[in-house]
């Protein structure tokens, strides 16, 4: 790549984009005579020793001989997360999955040195049986479009020239040509709703910070990313910083904003360093600071680090703690696009929605809007889990159903078990069952699905997950992260946690299902900000889907899902029971008696505390949950 230099004008940066450009192309078409190995640098993959495989070419590399004819790189998130790390060589394509230390050995002999695919580090296709050489031919992604994605699994994050090769900054040199009204028109002709949950439309909050007259003004990157499962945000930062640091100088000079803040949970330690690295370069070639491109445009970004409240993921919450104070919302009015960071009008959008902004400017309002639903326009990113084949991260255009969704890029349910619900939008969100699977993904169309689009978590459940126990969980994590500033939702969630525990241990009534309903219902109206106001989402929406599951647990003192351990007992059936003192050895309670080879084995229920070490012991099938 070439070495970076100050960049002071429109010409400089255009002759820069365009040097970039022909430099990543020759790098992965082979132009420049040389292979190319890059390897997936998302979190995910470095938990399962990625940059020890990293490591490992480099040094085999150099003992080969061959630095002159190899380029290795490490790259962002390739979505596939449970199938990494993964091993992409360019030109030819080449896409290694669930590579381990020890094969990169093979890698550079076989492949490298050889010139021959290694077959058993490919991908088979689970529908047709065929390995596939090349990750378009991968089931999973053939239905995403990349937006807010855009370079992730491609450049280097940590290469500013990389960046700039795959569209870096084309859309903030022709933003700088533009007034900032008309910035805030394509914004808003884009139909771009912001992607951290409300859905509010992007270019009319623009709209209100611009109207605002006032000597400063803010723009706020929410990256406090605090749904279970959830890591959409997580993987943009770690892929391409840039993408997101472009979009929020595009948002200042929109607004007429001077400075920036990035607000990111210190629990993303490569994404906060991979920040940290895109700031610096961006200064180092003149795109951040004074005077941007010989304009009289400045803008400066910093990074505000979050202790991982959930709460800070509300706005007013998150500009609190920007302040040094507490972590707690506001009222509102007034809203920060009017009275936001230190009393000054500021605009507030999470990652992804920054990360579609280049995109738009460089494309066109008209061509982002051909893309996705009537009402929601664009691409939407999930982080797809729970009880699914293909776990990852997942950007799909908006109007993809949730069958696709589960079956077509997530593979469908593992162990031919039955699919019972898929929770969108996280704690905040609400389940959706078999019956809306067919549902096509957008704002307008979870919400009247009794869900919401949230930021992107999409937990997938399956026959063996009990619905109360899922709402009880949620209810968990509510109260452990209530701010505690209304009492609605602080003593209301409460409240609500303790019902939901006499359900699952069996001593509720139905007098009991009675006040759930209610005080859920008084949570969401009373609450003082969204996230409150959401906190009873889970309970009312397993109780419109799931009624039957929790009379089952009420009247019938039965939980069938065998999760909730009060509702259950573990029994032997005494027909198939080998007499092999298995099960007896391994209960910490001495709770099974019976004689080896003689007699069938029996559960003293008095004594048995339910842990399922039997259960899972027992290789006959005798032992069943009664």
């Amino acid at each position: 790549m070439v070495q970076t230099k100050l960049i002071r004008s429109e010409q400089e940066l255009l002759a820069k984009i365009q040097s970039c450009s022909e430099d990543l192309n020759k790098k992965l078409k082979g132009g420049n005579n040389k292979r190319s190995i890059t390897i997936c640098g998302g979190t995910g993959c470095l938990s399962s020793n990625s940059q020890q495989i990293l490591d490992e070419f480099k040094r085999l590399i150099k003992e080969y001989k061959l630095e002159d004819k190899i380029d290795v790189n490490i790259v962002g998130c390739f979505g596939f997360c449970s199938q990494g790390p993964f091993v992409k060589i360019y030109p030819e394509d080449t896409f290694y999955h669930a590579v381990k230390v020890e094969d990169v050995k093979r890698i550079m002999d076989i492949d490298i040195v050889g010139g021959k695919i290694l077959e058993d580090l490919l991908y088979i296709d689970p529908n047709s049986n065929q390995k596939c050489q090349r990750q378009e031919d991968i089931p999973f992604y053939q239905k995403q479009l990349r937006i807010a994605l855009h370079g992730c699994g491609v450049i280097n994050p940590e290469k500013i020239e990389e960046a700039f090769g795959y569209d870096a900054f084309k859309a903030l040199q022709k933003v700088l040509k533009m007034t900032p009204q008309e910035v805030v028109t394509e914004v808003l002709e884009s139909g771009l709703r912001g992607r951290g949950g409300g859905g509010f439309p992007t270019g009319r909050k623009w709209q209100f910070a611009l109207d605002q007259k006032n000597d400063e003004k803010y723009v706020v990157c929410n990256g406090d990313e605090g749904d279970p499962g959830a890591f959409m945000d997580r993987s943009i930062l770690e892929g391409n910083p840039l993408s997101v640091i472009e979009g929020m100088m595009i948002a200042g000079y929109a607004i007429g904003a001077k400075n920036g803040y990035i607000y990111v949970r210190a629990e993303y330690p490569i994404a906060v360093n991979r920040l940290r690295v895109a700031i610096k370069q961006a200064e180092e070639v003149g795109l951040l600071g004074d005077n941007i491109l010989g304009t009289d445009f400045s803008f400066r970004l910093h990074i505000r680090l979050g202790a991982g409240a959930f709460v800070c993921g509300e706005e007013t919450a998150l500009l609190n703690s920007i302040e040094g104070k507490r972590g707690m919302p506001r009222p509102r009015p007034p809203f920060p696009a009017v009275s936001g960071l230190w009393g000054k009008p500021t605009i507030i959008n999470n990652v992804e929605t920054f990360a579609n902004v280049p995109y738009i400017l460089r494309v066109g309002a008209k061509e982002f809007a051909k893309i996705g639903t009537e009402k929601s326009k664009g691409t939407k990113v999930f982080a797809l889990g729970g009880k699914v084949k293909n776990v990852g991260l997942v950007e799909v255009p908006m109007g993809t159903t949730l069958r696709e969704l589960v079956y077509d890029i997530g593979g469908g349910i593992p162990n031919n078990k039955a699919f019972q619900a898929i929770q969108t939008g996280g704690p905040s969100g609400g389940c959706l069952t078999v019956n809306e699977l067919d549902t096509p993904i957008d704002y307008d169309n979870l919400i009247a699905k009794g869900s919401m689009m949230g930021s992107g978590g999409a937990i997938v459940m399956d026959e063996d997950n009990c619905m109360v126990d899922v709402a009880k969980f949620y209810l968990e994590f509510i109260c452990d992260e209530s701010c505690g500033k209304c009492s609605p939702c602080r003593i209301g969630t409460k409240r609500l946690l303790e019902l939901l525990t006499k359900i699952t241990n069996g001593t509720a009534t139905l007098e009991d299902l009675n006040k759930l309903e209610n005080l859920s219902k008084s949570v969401k109206l009373g609450s003082l900000c969204g996230l409150g106001q959401t906190a009873a989402n889970p309970v009312l929406s397993t109780l419109s889907k799931f009624r039957d599951v929790y009379m089952r647990h009420i009247v019938d003192k039965k939980c069938d899902a065998g999760i909730c351990k009060d509702l259950i007992q573990y029994k032997i059936n005494p027909e198939k029971c080998k007499k092999c003192s298995l099960c007896s050895r391994q209960c910490p309670v001495n709770a099974i008696t019976g004689v080896v080879g003689k007699e069938p084995y029996v559960i003293d229920q008095t004594k048995c505390i339910k842990c399922g070490s039997c259960f899972a012991a027992c290789k006959f099938g005798a032992i069943f949950k009664g």
